[in-house]
């Protein structure tokens, strides 16, 4: 492994060393080839889930669009760090251009943004679903649901601009070597070479805004639904509701869990191992669940799944089914 001496105009480190996960070469390789599986797996549940909702009719309302942009967001997600992470197990240089560095950082947590705006978004629908039946049509149109999806992904990448350009400020004279398999921002900010409190506290509150209210909204959201879904008659109709908030609460349970030990529980940073456990889990694990959480615990997208994938289904006639 070499350590980059090359310097640009201002003087600071033209590119940074990601250590990943320093340990025997056979390790290595065993990682290389488990991520590489979990990344092509994440890749085609997520791709499955956009195909079936573009191929099927019934498919073509507010809550699975908003399914559809989730998974190509989750596509987005996995794909501005995973990939430079598998060629850097494999790399004997595990280098990253600091323009690189920056650009991973910025798409990362601008995704990050877009994840809770999204999951915001679906629980607002799941609200109107089930707490308001009969104003949903009227509400919820497809007018409004573009609206959303414009909202989600603007607003991912907006509410990042500002962190992403204050960083791009910060002056690094090296060393240059991150002690992780991304350009995270704790990492990042511990190699400037003064301290920076003002590009701390925007990244810090920016971060902690997008969390808890994004989150405390959510669990609003719930709050309400819950008793309704309750209320709902025995039978298929309450199955189906009950499912479909238990599917999205899982997915919201661990993206949230997973960030808020990272980025909110105090010392969580101080040890290294555990911040790429628990880095690793948000920016793999739930990309890779998310395909089969929705697909397993939903018959409308089952059947599109079977149908996208050329599987039989079995179509249960509507007097049964009711």
């Amino acid at each position: 492994m070499r350590i980059s001496e090359a310097s640009n105009i201002s003087g600071s480190v033209s590119e940074f060393i990601l250590l990943g996960f320093p340990c025997r070469r056979e390790i290595q390789i065993l990682l290389s080839v488990i991520f590489s599986l979990i990344y092509l797996l994440t890749l085609l549940g997520n791709t499955s889930i956009i195909c079936a909702v573009w191929s099927s009719q019934k498919l073509h309302t507010p809550m699975y669009i908003l399914l559809a942009n989730f998974s190509f967001l989750e596509i987005c997600y996995v794909s501005s760090d995973v990939p430079k992470m598998l060629a850097n197990i494999i790399s004997q240089t595990k280098s990253i251009s600091y323009t690189g560095c920056l650009l991973q950082f910025y798409f990362f947590f601008s995704m990050c943004a877009a994840e809770g705006y999204f999951l915001s978004a679906m629980s607002f629908d799941r609200f109107l679903a089930i707490c308001r039946p009969l104003h949903y049509p009227t509400i919820m149109t497809h007018h409004l649901c573009a609206h959303l999806v414009v909202f989600c992904w603007a607003g991912g990448f907006l509410s990042i601009l500002m962190p992403a350009v204050l960083m791009s400020q910060v002056s690094f004279c090296g060393p240059n070597i991150i002690d992780h398999f991304f350009c995270d921002l704790g990492p990042l900010l511990a190699l400037s070479c003064a301290p920076v409190p003002k590009t701390t506290l925007t990244c810090a509150t920016v971060s902690s805004l997008i969390i808890f209210i994004t989150f405390l909204y959510i669990l609003g959201s719930y709050t309400l639904v819950l008793p309704a879904v309750l209320r709902v008659p025995a039978g298929s109709g309450r199955n189906k509701a009950f499912s479909t908030c238990a599917s999205h609460f899982l997915v919201v349970s661990l993206f949230y869990g997973s960030v808020m030990v990272m980025y909110v529980s105090p010392g969580s940073r101080s040890h290294p191992g555990t911040q790429k456990f628990v880095t690793l889990f948000y920016c793999m694990a739930t990309p890779f669940f998310n395909p089969l959480i929705y697909s397993l615990r939903n018959k409308d997208m089952k059947d599109a799944l079977k149908k996208v994938l050329g599987a039989p289904s079995k179509e249960i006639p509507k007097n049964i089914e009711k």
